[in-house]
C-alpha cells in the first residue's frame, strides 16, 4: 500500500530504483498515477501528485492528466495521458440528471516518461490539445515535499534569487519584507537565480531541475509560454502538511501577474503542443549542498562580457584620467552632497600603466598619480604593538561570555539611520544584543591580525571562540546590517565568512574551518543569476540580500547589487586567497569573470540616457554632463533591467578584471 492518503489506489504500481532512489509508481482508480519517492535508505522524501492538472475557464473541477497502463521502456516507464472528463465520470450516478459540463472527451492528450537515473527521477512530459479551450493554469509537475513522512518541517528551503526559509520560517514570511512584497509564491521568472529549488530535512534534500528559458508552449507568433515556478514551504497555497515544489503555465510576464496560482485564462489551441522535462534529485546535505551538485552537473555558464577585458580596462583608467580626476584633490567624484574624492589613486592604475608602457592615457596617469607618491612617503608610521594590543582588548571588550560579537545598534554600529528609522517607523530590523555572522567575522579577522602582528594568543583564541559559534550556521546573515532585517540571507555575510575562515584555516591550521568556508562560498551561488532571460542582460548578476531595505524602501529580490560581491573577490585576494583554492570542486575562476564582466553593463555612459537617480535627485544634472561615465551603478532591476541610485567606482572591476586575467 502506498503511504500518501490523499489519492485513492487501485491496488496497481511499478517501481523504479537503484542504490539511491526509489519511485513507487501508483495508480489511482481513475488511472496513473501519482509517484512516492524515496531516498536510498527507503525514507519517504516528496510524493509526485499526479503527471499533469488542467483547470479551465469554463469548468470548476480540474482535470489530472491520468494513463489507464504503465508501458515498461529500457530506461524507465512511459504513460499514454488523457485529461479526465468530468462528465464521463458523471455518468449513470445521481449527478448525471443535473450536472452539464461542456467537454464529453478529453481535452488533452500525450505521453509522460518517466526515466530513473543515478540520483534522478526524468519526467519527460508532451502533450497536445484536442480543443480551443481557455485554461487557468496548467500543473506540469506537483511535488509534496514532506507529505506522509516529516510534513512541513525542514532543514532550509530554497528558491535561489528569491526566497530561502530555514527551521521554521516560511517561505512568502514577513520575517524580512512586508506585504506585498513579502509574497514570493509565484514570482517574476527575471528574479529567479537558477532553474532550481530544493528542501532539505534530516540530512536528505530533495530538488527539482527544469528550464526557465526554453518555451513549454507557442502557438503561430504569438507569445511563449515558460515553466513557471511556485514555491511554498510550508504549503501555504493549499494549506497542507507539506512543502510545495511546482511547476506550472502561464508564466508571470509582469509584475502585477505574479503569486496568482489561478491565472488570468490564457488559450489553447487545437493541435497546440505543451513541451517539459524536469529532474526530482534527491541527495544529502542542505539545499545549498544541493544547488552546488546542480551547478557541477551544468558547469558555470559562459560569461557574456560586452567588452573584452583589455578594454574595460582602458575605459575604467580613461575615466580615471578625465571626469574621475579633479585638480588639486584627487581622484573621485561628487554625487548630490556626498563627497568621494581622494588623493589615494586606485591600486590598480599602476598596474595598467607597467602593462601600457608608452602611451599617451599611461604618461598622463603617471603624471597624476606622482604627487599622491610623495604624499604616502609622508604617512605616519605603522602602530605599535600597544597601540594594537589596545585595539584587540576594545574587541574583545565587545565579545559576549560565548564569543559572540551582539548587534549594538547605538553604538558602534551605528553609521546611517535607517535601522534606528525603521523600528521607530515600522518594526526594528533587529535588536539590541542580536548576533550574525558577519559582526562576528568582521571583528574576528581584525583580531587575528593583531595576533599575526603582537604574537599575543588571547586575540587569536577570542576570534576562534567567536568562529566556532557558527560551525553549524546553514545561511549566511548580518551584512548589510545598516538597513536590512539582521538575519536575513545575505551575499556579503557569505563572502566575508568564506574569505575569512579560509584565511585562519590556510594560515593558522584550523581545520576545521575549512569545511566552513566552502560551505559558505557555496552559498553565493543562492544570490547569483546563472542563467540570462531573453529581454534583460542578467547572467552572473547578483542580489546582496533575500529582503527589503526599510521594510518598504528597496526590494533586493527585484534588485541586483553588484559591488558587494566584487569587494568580496577583493577582499579574497587582500588576504592572498583565491576562490578556486577554497574550492576545487566548482569553477570558481569562470565565477569571478562572469561577476566581473556582467557590471560592464552597469557602466555609467550619459550618452546612453539609461540611469535614473533614487534617493539624490539633484545628481542627475551631473549625470547628463557625464561626470560619472565609467562609474557603476548601485542597483540593477530584474525586471526592467534598467540601472538607478548612487555611482560606485569603477577601480573595484579593474581589480576584479586582474584577478581572473592573470589566471587566463
Amino acid at each position: 500500500m502506498p503511504e500518501y492518503k490523499r489519492a485513492s489506489f487501485s491496488g496497481e504500481s511499478v517501481v523504479l530504483e537503484n542504490e539511491n532512489i526509489k519511485v513507487n509508481v501508483c495508480k489511482r482508480i481513475s488511472g496513473y498515477g501519482f509517484a512516492e519517492i524515496y531516498s536510498g535508505e527507503g525514507r519517504l522524501l516528496a510524493v509526485l501528485d499526479h503527471f499533469g492538472e488542467v483547470k479551465l475557464r469554463d469548468q470548476d473541477i480540474p482535470m489530472r492528466l491520468e494513463a489507464e497502463k504503465a508501458e515498461k521502456t529500457d530506461d524507465g516507464y512511459t504513460f499514454n495521458v488523457f485529461s479526465c472528463t468530468p462528465a464521463k465520470r458523471l455518468e449513470n450516478t445521481s449527478f448525471a440528471p443535473w450536472i452539464g459540463y461542456p467537454f464529453e472527451n478529453p481535452v488533452l492528450h500525450g505521453t509522460v516518461k518517466l526515466k530513473l537515473e543515478e540520483k534522478s527521477l526524468r519526467v519527460e512530459t508532451e502533450l497536445y490539445s484536442d480543443y480551443n479551450v481557455y485554461a487557468e493554469y496548467l500543473r506540469l509537475l506537483w511535488l509534496y515535499c514532506g507529505e506522509g513522512s516529516y510534513g512541513i518541517a525542514k532543514t532550509d528551503a530554497l528558491l535561489p534569487g528569491v526566497d530561502w526559509p530555514v527551521g521554521d520560517e516560511w517561505s512568502s514570511g514577513t520575517d524580512f519584507f512586508k506585504d506585498p512584497w513579502a509574497d514570493r509564491r509565484i514570482p517574476h521568472p527575471n528574479k529567479i537565480a537558477s532553474p532550481f529549488m530544493a528542501v532539505s530535512h534530516g540530512g536528505d534534500c530533495v530538488s527539482v531541475e527544469y528550464s526557465l528559458d526554453t518555451p513549454v508552449m507557442r502557438w503561430f507568433n504569438y507569445n511563449e509560454y515558460y515553466a513557471q515556478p511556485v514555491f511554498a514551504a510550508p504549503n501555504f497555497i493549499e494549506r497542507q502538511n507539506n512543502s510545495l515544489l511546482g511547476i506550472m503555465i502561464p508564466d508571470v510576464k509582469t509584475e502585477d501577474q505574479e503569486n496568482k496560482p489561478f491565472a488570468a485564462p490564457f488559450e489553447i489551441h487545437k493541435g497546440q503542443r505543451i513541451t517539459f522535462s524536469a529532474q526530482i534529485t534527491v541527495g544529502k546535505g542542505t539545499s545549498i549542498d544541493a544547488l552546488a551538485d546542480f551547478v557541477k552537473r551544468s558547469g558555470m555558464p559562459k560569461p557574456q562580457p560586452v567588452y573584452t577585458p583589455d578594454e574595460a580596462l582602458e575605459r575604467i583608467a580613461t575615466a580615471y584620467n578625465t571626469n574621475l580626476y579633479h585638480d588639486g584633490k584627487g581622484f573621485g567624484y561628487v554625487q548630490g552632497g556626498s563627497v568621494s574624492i581622494t588623493r589615494t589613486p586606485p591600486t590598480f592604475l599602476r598596474r595598467f600603466i607597467a602593462d601600457n608602457p608608452g602611451t599617451t592615457l599611461s604618461a598622463q596617469l603617471r603624471e597624476k598619480i606622482a604627487e599622491s607618491d610623495s604624499a604616502a612617503a609622508q604617512s605616519g608610521p605603522k602602530p605599535t604593538k600597544e597601540e594594537l594590543c589596545r585595539r584587540g582588548d576594545t574587541i574583545i571588550g565587545w565579545q559576549r561570555e560565548d564569543g559572540a560579537f551582539c548587534f549594538d545598534p547605538d553604538g558602534r554600529h551605528y553609521g546611517k539611520d535607517d535601522f534606528v528609522v525603521a523600528r521607530s517607523f515600522i518594526d526594528p530590523m533587529a535588536h539590541g544584543g542580536d548576533t550574525a555572522l558577519y559582526l562576528n567575522t568582521v571583528p574576528a579577522l581584525e583580531l587575528i591580525h593583531i595576533y599575526e602582528k603582537t604574537g599575543e594568543k588571547k586575540y587569536f583564541d577570542a576570534a576562534c571562540k567567536s568562529l566556532d559559534l557558527f560551525l553549524d550556521a546553514i545561511r549566511p546573515e548580518g551584512g548589510d546590517y545598516w538597513e536590512t532585517p539582521l538575519h536575513a540571507p545575505n551575499l556579503l555575510a557569505a563572502g566575508h565568512a568564506a574569505n575569512t575562515y579560509y584565511y585562519v584555516y590556510k594560515n593558522h591550521g584550523v581545520e576545521r574551518y575549512r569545511e566552513r568556508a566552502v560551505h559558505f562560498l557555496r552559498t553565493l551561488l543562492a544570490f547569483t543569476h546563472l542563467r540570462r532571460p531573453k529581454n534583460v542582460p542578467s547572467l552572473y548578476n547578483t542580489k546582496p540580500c533575500l529582503c527589503c531595505s526599510d521594510w518598504y524602501f528597496a526590494n533586493w529580490v527585484r534588485d541586483f547589487v553588484q559591488w558587494e560581491v566584487l569587494h568580496c573577490i577583493v577582499h579574497a585576494k587582500s588576504l592572498g586567497i583565491r576562490w578556486e583554492e577554497i574550492d576545487p570542486g566548482l569553477d570558481w575562476l569562470t565565477y569571478v569573470e562572469g561577476v566581473t564582466t556582467a557590471t560592464y553593463n552597469w557602466m555609467a555612459d550619459h550618452k546612453k540616457n539609461n540611469w535614473r537617480p533614487h534617493n539624490i535627485p539633484s545628481s542627475y544634472p551631473a549625470y547628463e554632463r557625464g561626470e560619472f561615465d565609467g562609474c557603476f551603478s548601485d542597483t540593477f532591476n530584474s525586471v526592467t533591467g534598467n540601472t538607478g541610485g548612487m555611482f560606485i567606482h569603477p577601480s573595484t572591476i579593474a581589480d576584479c578584471i586582474y584577478y581572473f586575467k592573470d589566471e587566463k
